[in-house]
């Protein structure tokens, strides 16, 4: 049974139809790469899965673990599993990271009715999860995403993720101004984070994320459509010859 069915899902923004036909599914523990060039959609898919104001559904339906997702709202769809990390993190300034994660990961506990975390335990369940993307004391002290490079921001997100364990984690070009070393130790991170019991949909420009993070299945949108789905040699051929194919007006 899909974790994730997206049927004939029509999207706008700002009045313009940007999403115009997406059908997709996703099965408990899968990897999706979708790819496809600047304006096909890709992030606004992303948007809208998670629930961003402004990204309207005119058409179409989402089903997430056999609940209706578009009568949820963006703060219901994240403690029901469904995790975002943005392609440009934002900065809060005068919010300290580990207040935020605590406050984060306390409201998914409410939600599902349990005991809010001890202040220690947290502390200590948070340390181990730094530990993993090599991200120290200090950058929990400082203000989430202030003065952080851009490797930095993108190992917040994934701390975030391994903190609030969400069945779905949606990476919207994660690898977007990373060095090579960056993304290695980003991707590290994700891989950790594979589990039969959560489903990630990685939205790409480039083949070279897929080097590290291993799809089970790669889309190509364009035109705001599918246009072509396959294994990882798809994004092996997009890589060589690029988004020439899909440059036309889809039918």
């Amino acid at each position: 049974m899909a974790l994730l069915s997206i049927k004939n899902l029509h999207a706008t923004v700002g009045g313009k139809e940007i999403l115009k036909g997406i059908n997709l599914e996703l099965g408990p523990g899968e990897i999706h790469a979708v790819m496809g060039p600047n304006g096909s959609g890709k992030s606004t898919l992303s948007y809208v899965l998670a629930g961003r104001e402004g990204y309207d559904v005119a058409k179409g339906e989402i089903v997430f673990k056999d609940k209706n997702l578009l009568d949820l709202e963006a703060d219901e769809r994240a403690n029901e599993g469904i995790f975002l990390a943005f392609q440009y993190p934002v900065e809060v300034p005068g919010v300290v990271g580990m207040t935020f994660l605590r406050e984060a990961y306390n409201a998914k506990l409410r939600y599902s009715g349990h005991k809010e975390a001890d202040a220690m335990e947290f502390l200590k369940f948070v340390r181990s999860r730094a530990k993993t993307l090599n991200m120290s004391d200090e950058m929990l002290k400082r203000a989430v995403n202030v003065g952080f490079s851009g490797g930095e921001k993108k190992r917040n997100e994934i701390l975030q993720m391994a903190v609030l364990e969400p069945e779905l984690a949606i990476l919207d070009e994660t690898d977007s101004g990373l060095d090579i070393d960056a993304l290695k130790l980003v991707s590290e991170g994700v891989n950790k984070l594979r589990s039969e019991n959560r489903s990630m949909l990685i939205i790409t420009h480039y083949q070279r994320l897929l080097n590290y993070i291993q799809p089970d299945h790669v889309h190509v949108l364009a035109h705001g459509k599918i246009q072509r789905s396959g294994g990882k040699e798809l994004a092996l051929e997009l890589e060589a010859n690029g988004y020439a194919e899909f440059s036309g007006e889809a039918a």
